[in-house]
């Protein structure tokens, strides 16, 4: 009996934990069906996890096409870019772009400026001179042999009035053919009652005289106190042709002239010429008409106004200079002829064009490039060409559009020589660099790809101060040179601490210009690298 109830109890523990544990594992069950269920809703609602980026290589951050598979620096200390999946296209499309972090563009002082339309107003400046007006200049010379007898003007610089005495003369032509001229006067008189034919010939006697008389400037008021007192003066009075000074006097008193000989020169100095030597270069913009603006030392304080009244038709070789007279009045006696003046001759543009700061334009002679921002950070060389210029502008015909973006504050650009015009060398001169990794992601187990060529050789001089260093190399392959021994330029003074004498280095370097070969980046060799065979220089 006792057994059996045991037994019972036994059984009946046994189920109820069995009952328990079912119960439990089931709602186990349900538990994780509705964790599952919930995890996946989640899942649904907030998509793939994100997978972070594979780093394909790094590029230069110039925009040179030169690629790293590891972080490393250019020879100016920038940082290489990093390259990610899926961005190598836009990075083969964007291969000639320039690209900077927005913190060195800060430090480094990039302004930008949009291109955009304007009228071109140029001043065109230049030297000149004053100089008399030869128009009002006047010389004065008798037509006959004689004598200074008296000088009523005998200085130079003389300021006198029209119809002044300026000196006598004494001459026995000129007293012959006055009584000459008396005899025929009387003579007409005369022969009043006379036949035609004798009054006839005694007039034309008496015109022949007269006429001979005027050839030789005597004046009228003289030749008529003649006719009526029939007595020769001894000497004749010549007088001044115009109000002026006179700025030249050779006569004498008592000395002897001949016919045509200049005694006295008088000139109107009420206007002035300014003869301005305009350049070359800027002759074309300056018509006559045009109005000037001159400033004398003297005078600083003063502005002259003048008229353009004529561009002279030959240049000065010696100094390329095209002269240009500028009408001036001189009503106060301000302006010495002699003194040196300052012109100024603004032009009318052609109208509104694109134009761009002359600070964007890079001249390098044969080229002229600007550099666009395409974005923040990103810069585009660009070829342009350039036509009519003004102090502060220059005109842009071709390569850019109005409202883009162009760099006119970089110095960085100037100092880092060698990686800006790399950079415009691999764009326009291909040919000279070698061919960088095609058409695809490139290869990080491959050396970099470089613009320029790739040696090793070992230094043999250097020349800080001129930049240049001598190398014997061994053989170019992207050139097809043996092992020679050959003078390059160095981009920048930071490279000429690896480029000491003696020291065995693996550099780059680009063509920069006809036979000028620029040496930008450099390395030293490791030791168990064999030193190149120097070749011929």
């Amino acid at each position: 009996m006792t057994t059996g109830f045991k037994a019972g109890v036994f059984l009946a523990i046994v189920a109820a934990g069995l009952a328990a544990g079912g119960g439990y594992w089931m709602g186990q069950r349900q538990s994780e069906a509705r964790s599952g269920d919930q995890t996946e809703s989640q899942g649904a609602s907030a998509g793939p996890t994100k997978k972070e980026r594979k780093v394909l290589f790094y590029r230069n951050p110039m925009g040179l096409p030169d690629t790293s598979p590891t972080p490393k620096k250019d020879p100016m200390g920038m940082d290489y870019i990093a390259v990610y999946e899926g961005e190598q296209e836009e990075a083969e499309t964007n291969s000639n772009q320039i690209r900077i972090s927005t913190e060195k563009i800060q430090k480094l002082g990039v302004r930008t400026e949009a291109v955009s339309l304007r009228s071109l107003d140029k001043v065109v400046r230049a030297a000149g001179r004053i100089e008399p007006d030869e128009r009002q200049t006047f010389t004065i010379a008798a037509k006959f042999e004689g004598y200074v007898e008296r000088l009523h003007a005998n200085v130079t610089g003389q300021t006198v009035n029209k119809g002044q005495p300026l000196f006598e003369v004494y001459s026995p032509e000129l007293v012959s053919a006055q009584r000459e001229y008396a005899i025929a006067a009387q003579g007409v008189d005369a022969l009043k009652d006379a036949s035609g034919e004798a009054q006839r010939g005694m007039r034309e006697l008496a015109d022949s005289s007269l006429a001979r008389l005027r050839n030789w400037d005597i004046s009228d008021e003289q030749i008529k106190t003649l006719a009526k007192s029939g007595d020769a003066r001894r000497t004749l009075t010549f007088r001044s042709p115009v109000a002026g000074i006179i700025t030249d006097k050779k006569a004498i008193q008592g000395m002897r002239f001949m016919p045509g000989e200049m005694l006295y020169q008088v000139a109107n100095l009420s206007s002035v010429w300014v003869i301005a030597d305009v350049f070359e270069q800027d002759i074309g913009l300056v018509k006559s008409g045009g109005k000037a603006k001159v400033q004398i030392n003297a005078y600083p304080d003063k502005v002259f106004q003048g008229t353009v009244s004529y561009v002279y038709p030959t240049l000065k070789p010696e100094t390329r200079t095209v002269q240009v007279r500028v009408d001036l009045s001189n009503t106060g006696g301000l302006l010495k002829p002699g003194m040196f003046a300052q012109v100024e001759l603004p032009t009318a543009s052609k109208g509104a064009v694109l134009t761009v700061p002359t600070s964007a334009v890079i001249d390098s002679g044969t080229r002229q490039i600007v550099l666009v921002q395409l974005k923040e950070g990103r810069f585009e060389p660009r070829d342009v060409k350039v036509g009519a210029r003004s102090d502060d502008r220059i005109e842009v015909t071709e390569g850019v559009r109005e409202g883009e973006q162009v760099v006119i504050a970089a110095n960085f650009l100037i100092d880092a020589e060698a990686n800006l015009k790399a950079a415009v060398g691999g764009f326009g001169h291909s040919s000279h660099g070698a061919k960088s990794e095609a058409q695809g992601t490139p290869d990080a187990s491959k050396p970099a790809a470089s613009v320029g060529h790739q040696g090793e050789g070992r230094v043999e001089e250097s020349d800080a101060k001129a930049g240049t260093v001598t190398i014997a190399h061994g053989p170019i392959p992207s050139l097809k040179w043996p092992a020679m021994s050959m003078e390059f330029k160095v981009s920048n003074n930071g490279l000429m601490a690896g480029l000491q004498p003696g020291a065995a280095v693996v550099f780059e370097f680009v063509e920069r210009g006809q036979g000028e070969w620029v040496v930008t980046s450099v390395k030293p060799m490791g030791k168990a690298a064999a030193t190149p065979h120097a070749g011929h220089n």
